[in-house]
């Protein structure tokens, strides 16, 4: 069994992330509003009655937007910690919110989401780790410096969602603030592109075959200023920009350990092959 993944929207704006496999899905962070969340799984082919719970990093607006809408309206369930729920203010059923505990798996059908603790300005706030069929997607954005449990994580994916929030000289000539710069550049704010370089560079396994570039600035960072810069240490790894305005294709997370043992075209042919049977 293999993994599908793809980003609805990343940025400041919102964010949405869909992992799942041939049967379920699940949404980390709900921050699109409902129509717009159903629209563009519709515009992927994707179905929103395979996705099966959301899972909450933190309380902040652009994570959390549609998430009450999205649980009420196809009685989805929504995994989050107590003080993420109380600062966040959402409105979901009782019977329709569940807890979850850093390390300890939660199972979604054949899905299994580990939680860990993180670096930012929020409550309780938390990344994760989905696992199915020993592939490992991990989803880490909105970290403001990558701690042990950001490091040990990344180092067990095959692909994941990394912050490259900004690029330091486009941040310090730019038009924010004083204070705003130094919360954004503070341990509990936001990765920089050299942060996420770095951790790339000595922490990214071997078997990493996508790394989708997150929550990047529209203010402070540049999709080709970024890109260039990973494509030329990526290696066998694909790079994506995950976008602020639009969501990314699907991507066909397999566990192939070198990947420069597959030929491009029977890659390309078995990811026709699943996606064809995901949409069916």
């Amino acid at each position: 069994m293999s993994m599908f993944i793809c980003s609805l929207n990343s940025g400041s704006n919102a964010n949405c992330y869909y992992v799942g496999n041939q049967e379920e899905a699940i949404l980390v962070d709900g921050g699109l509003s409902c129509r717009e969340t159903v629209k563009r799984l519709k515009r992927l082919g994707l179905s929103i009655e395979k996705v099966k719970a959301i899972f909450v990093s933190h309380e902040h607006g652009d994570h959390v937007h549609g998430i009450s809408a999205l649980s009420k309206k196809f009685q989805l369930r929504v995994y989050i910690t107590p003080e993420t729920l109380r600062h966040g203010k959402l409105e979901i059923r009782e019977d329709l919110i569940s807890t979850f505990y850093a390390y300890e798996p939660v199972k979604i059908g054949e899905l299994s989401i580990v939680a860990f603790p993180k670096l930012h300005d929020a409550c309780d706030p938390h990344s994760f780790v989905v696992e199915c069929a020993n592939v490992k997607v991990g989803v880490f954005t909105d970290i403001g410096a990558p701690c042990e449990h950001v490091i040990r994580n990344f180092k067990e994916c095959h692909a994941a969602f990394l912050e490259a929030n900004y690029d330091d000289d486009l941040l310090t000539n730019g038009r924010y603030p004083v204070y705003l710069k130094n919360r954004i550049r503070g341990d509990h704010g936001h990765m920089s592109n050299d942060q996420a370089i770095d951790l790339f560079v000595n922490h990214r396994p071997p078997h990493m075959s996508h790394l989708f570039l997150s929550h990047l600035s529209r203010d402070n960072n540049s999709p080709k200023i970024v890109k260039k810069v990973f494509e030329r240490i990526a290696g066998n790894t694909e790079i994506i920009i995950a976008s602020r305005d639009r969501e990314t294709r699907i991507y066909h997370i397999r566990n192939v350990v070198n990947r420069s043992l597959v030929p491009v075209g029977a890659r390309k042919k078995l990811s026709n092959q699943f996606q064809l049977s995901l949409f069916q």
